[in-house]
């Protein structure tokens, strides 16, 4: 391994629900309601792709910005009145990680929102690279912001472990040429993680021994 990428959201922290549910509130307020397809599409995808399907089902009257903005703001909201939920092992993993080879997050939410959860993670000086919503034209499953992360890294998508916990996270990092490790302690909605080469169930379960065993491809 020469380098690791780690998704944000369902994979460090459990906050897959409170983003669907600071884009409903975001939308509660130019009164646009959100339905159940669009909360849970919200799971593993980036914001562009998030604005595109919701206007496509029915137009907000806020623009890209506009919407991600707001939705920053109610996520800021959720956070101080219910707290963070990190996953178990989730800190000491990242301590680990970038203790072994350049390490960064790749994460469909917006800087606005990855800069408060890091922060209030207490994480955020051991990444070398962030990539967010405001980086790539397209969000996961693109391979977009995994490729820019290991460019900005300075190392080739083949030494690049990925850690994701979404189908369209998982994707990505395959079509970015990365082999890639499933968490399943976030994965609320039950996503299928079968793509990935190796699945765990918390992140206190990825040691050097398992990276090793994913990076090398042993049985």
């Amino acid at each position: 391994m020469t380098a690791s990428l780690v998704d944000l959201d369902g994979t460090l922290v459990d906050s897959e629900r409170e983003n669907a549910e600071s884009v409903a509130r975001a939308l509660a307020r130019v009164g646009r309601p959100m339905n159940a397809e669009e909360r849970e599409f919200v799971i593993g995808h980036g914001w562009r792709e998030i604005y595109d399907f919701i206007e496509k089902n029915q137009p907000t009257g806020l623009t890209f910005e506009e919407l991600k903005h707001s939705s920053a703001i109610e996520k800021a909201k959720i956070l101080r009145e219910e707290g963070l939920n990190v996953l178990p092992g989730a800190k000491q993993a990242l301590e680990r990680l970038a203790e072994r080879a350049p390490m960064g997050v790749v994460t469909g939410s917006s800087r606005e929102e990855a800069e408060l959860v890091l922060e209030l993670m207490g994480v955020r000086e051991l990444l070398d690279a962030l990539v967010t919503a405001e980086d790539t034209a397209r969000g996961k499953p693109s391979p977009d912001g995994f490729l820019l992360g290991a460019d900005r890294l300075g190392v080739l998508p083949p030494g690049v472990l990925a850690v994701e916990d979404s189908l369209a996270g998982i994707r990505a990092a395959r079509d970015a040429g990365m082999r890639c490790v499933a968490v399943r302690a976030g994965n609320f909605a039950k996503q299928d993680q079968s793509e990935a080469d190796l699945v765990i169930d918390t992140l206190d379960q990825l040691d050097d021994a398992l990276i090793d065993k994913v990076m090398l491809r042993m049985p």
